[in-house]
């Protein structure tokens, strides 16, 4: 039988500190060339009715370790819009219901059946924010205690237990442009997770005295800037927009996810006037993200990270790969299969007996 799990089974089934660990011992597969993904694919074209375009977009990952290999399938509309000045990006919910369209299909390198289908809407920001705080783990000094954390939303959510998970945190001071939403957001992921999680009125205020800064937004523009490096700091963010290059190029050790980035439809579109140096904004094409060692390459040792408590060391997230989702489908099937969890599918529907 094939494993079905629903976005809320996977919820029961997934921590923090699960995701984090699975993530890790998937990089250092990688970084061995024991396990291998593609770069991700995007399909995309106008839509029809709301929304600025429609992307098909599709990740694969594969962990012979693990005996799993995974497809992650995103069927998405999304709309450009600014705020405070900012370009911002979201997707929309346009599945009928008002619902969203992303899953994840896992098989076995062994028998090559599809052993879970699992919804990946807890699980994307979860990874997400699993992967920046082993940026955290391998950059960070060892006596981090305050971290700036920009953004309210969904994806700094998860940075609060992701982050608490790898360091004895004092404070995570949020900044966002709209204070009734960082008010809320602290008061609730304080009492959530148990975190000391306090609202501020600035940037300038978060970043004061910080260990680590995580930029966790949906903005198209820079959010961290060189004016925010000193020393000993570490920053990491979700997407590459969300950098400053010329805070990139001042940084001792800089690492990457992944060395490629989003299509120049995706990191330009709706951006008109915003330029630099006579070009479109965007990360990829202004900083050398292709030169990067990538955290792979840190956590394995193929690289060194932090050699002192002065350096500044960033963490650049760039595109999620779908090795993340591979591991974390391992792990949910094993789990699933223990506490017999979810729904099963005969695995002969998905099969068949000839090819023709």
């Amino acid at each position: 039988m094939t494993i079905f799990l629903t976005n809320d089974d996977v919820r029961e089934l997934l921590s923090v500190p699960e995701c984090i660990g699975a993530l890790e011992e998937a990089y250092r597969e990688l970084g061995t060339n024991r396990a291998a993904f593609r770069d991700r694919l995007e399909l995309i074209g106008p839509s029809q009715n709301i929304g600025d375009y429609y992307m098909l977009k599709s990740v694969d990952g594969l962990i012979p370790s693990l005996g799993v290999g995974a497809v992650r399938i995103t069927s998405d509309i999304k709309e450009v819009f600014e705020r405070d000045g900012k370009l911002r990006q979201r997707k929309l919910p346009a599945a009928p219901g008002g619902r969203y369209t992303s899953f994840v299909l896992v098989f076995s390198t062994e028998t090559t059946e599809p052993l879970l289908v699992y919804a990946d809407g807890y699980v994307n920001p979860t990874r997400v924010a699993s992967t920046t705080a082993l940026g955290v783990k391998y950059l960070a000094r060892k006596n981090t205690k305050t971290v700036a954390l920009f953004g309210s939303g969904n994806q700094a959510d998860k940075v609060v237990p992701a982050v608490s998970a790898v360091c004895d945190l004092d404070v995570i001071k949020c900044f966002s442009t709209t204070k009734e939403n960082r008010e809320e957001f602290a008061a609730r992921t304080s009492k959530q997770y148990g975190a000391n999680v306090v609202p501020v009125d600035s940037a300038e205020a978060a970043i004061e005295d910080a260990d680590v800064s995580l930029c966790a937004t949906n903005s198209k523009s820079p959010i961290f800037t060189k004016d925010w490096i000193k020393p000993g700091l570490h920053y990491g963010c979700i997407k590459s927009s969300e950098m400053d290059p010329q805070a990139v190029r001042a940084t001792d050790v800089v690492i990457c996810h992944t060395k490629t980035g989003e299509s120049p439809f995706v990191t330009t579109h709706g951006i008109e006037e915003e330029t630099v140096n006579g070009k479109k904004s965007t990360f990829a094409a202004d900083s050398g993200i292709r030169e990067l060692p990538t955290l792979a390459d840190l956590i394995c040792g193929n690289i060194k990270g932090r050699e002192n408590d002065e350096q500044v060391t960033g963490f650049v997230n760039t595109l999620g790969i779908g090795l993340q989702f591979a591991a974390v489908g391992a792990l949910l099937h094993r789990k699933a299969k223990e506490l017999n969890a979810g729904n099963d599918i005969p695995t002969d529907w998905l099969t068949q007996a000839e090819m023709s």
